[in-house]
């Protein structure tokens, strides 16, 4: 189930967004980023549509998927 992130308070969100960030362990190559700039970037595909929040029932989790990759 997609969760729109509008809904969310602005905490809530960045929270959810700095989680997926850390775990998501994502190389940067030569060039490493700030977690504040890898976050503003997950806000913007947000805000753009090109990711979603997304609620597994089954695992009760928040998940961050690219909208193409979303089957629900």
């Amino acid at each position: 189930m997609i969760i729109p992130w509008q809904d969310l308070a602005p905490e809530t969100l960045d929270s959810l967004i700095e989680s997926f960030v850390l775990r998501e362990g994502t190389d940067y190559g030569e060039h490493e980023r700030s977690l504040e700039d890898k976050v503003a970037d997950v806000k913007q595909q947000l805000k753009s549509g090109d990711v979603v929040l997304v609620w597994s029932e089954l695992h009760e989790t928040v998940n961050i998927m690219p909208r193409t990759q979303f089957h629900g």
